[in-house]
């Protein structure tokens, strides 16, 4: 039977299809955790508060990136090149979602605007990867050799997006509301199309090292397709919702160590 489960299984104990695995995962958090370095260090004046917030994010994606790299290295396994289409920020960069890499590499501070849109999108971003995580730590968050480290992720994941919602529904109420919920919407729509297209290239690519039957990689993809269809129904409004979260002021303060990786 085939279930997200065994899926992962698979992956898990087959070398070089959990060398990719590791590979693409530590390359998005990678470009995740520059992207948010690059936003703290252009926030424009009037939003200097959020600075140590923004850089705290960035330091724990970057952390998320050394943790998946040590996987790898714990199997004696060294990174490989991330096949473009399953680049889940670039891909998303090119649909038109959040800041570009080009704006992020000028020196030229940004505007309120560009802070309500990179906060808007990361917190549709910052929901499909709490979700994500939520489902690895169900089935994997007590395997001796992920354990630990998917436990560590995902509290950071609940972490950014309480932290996404807190300050969104702070800038609402000075005034951003509207822009807010547009960009919410707009990154949403764009964010499942995309999500859709990586999960079917990466189904691809997994298919080809674990040689699975053509039925079973049609399955998948079917799966991937109904799954794409009820977010777009509808699915997709999880992701544009905003409330208060229990954990108020989730990035205050210094990152957290991985001292174990």
């Amino acid at each position: 039977m085939l279930s997200a489960r065994s899926l992962f299984q698979e992956i898990i104990d087959d070398d070089d299809a959990f060398q990719l695995f590791c590979s693409i995962a530590a390359s998005g958090e990678a470009q995740g955790g520059w992207e948010n370095g690059r936003i703290a260090a252009l926030v424009p004046e009037s939003m200097r508060g959020l600075a140590p917030k923004i850089t705290r994010h960035g330091a724990d994606e970057d952390k998320h990136g050394r943790l998946f790299h040590a996987l790898l290295r714990k199997r004696e396994l060294a990174p490989v090149d991330v096949p473009p289409e399953t680049d889940y920020t670039m891909l998303l960069e090119k649909r038109g979602v959040g800041l570009t890499h080009a704006k992020l590499r000028r020196e030229e501070p940004l505007s309120e605007q560009d802070i309500v849109v990179y906060l808007s999108h990361s917190r549709v971003t910052e929901q499909r990867a709490a979700d994500q995580m939520v489902m690895l730590v169900r089935y994997f968050g007590d395997h001796p050799e992920l354990g630990r480290a998917i436990r560590m992720i995902c509290d950071d994941e609940d972490n950014h997006l309480a932290y996404c919602h807190e300050e969104l529904l702070r800038l609402a109420a000075e005034g951003h509301g509207r822009t807010i919920q547009g960009v919410l919407r707009e990154s949403a729509l764009a964010e499942i199309k995309v999500y859709r297209d990586v999960s079917l290239a990466v189904v691809g690519h997994m298919g080809r090292l674990l040689h699975w039957p053509r039925a079973k990689s049609a399955a998948l993809a079917a799966g991937i397709h109904a799954m794409y269809a009820y977010e777009r129904l509808g699915g997709w409004h999880r992701m544009v919702s905003l409330k208060m979260p229990q954990r108020r002021g989730a990035l205050d303060g210094p990152p957290t160590a991985a001292p174990a990786f």
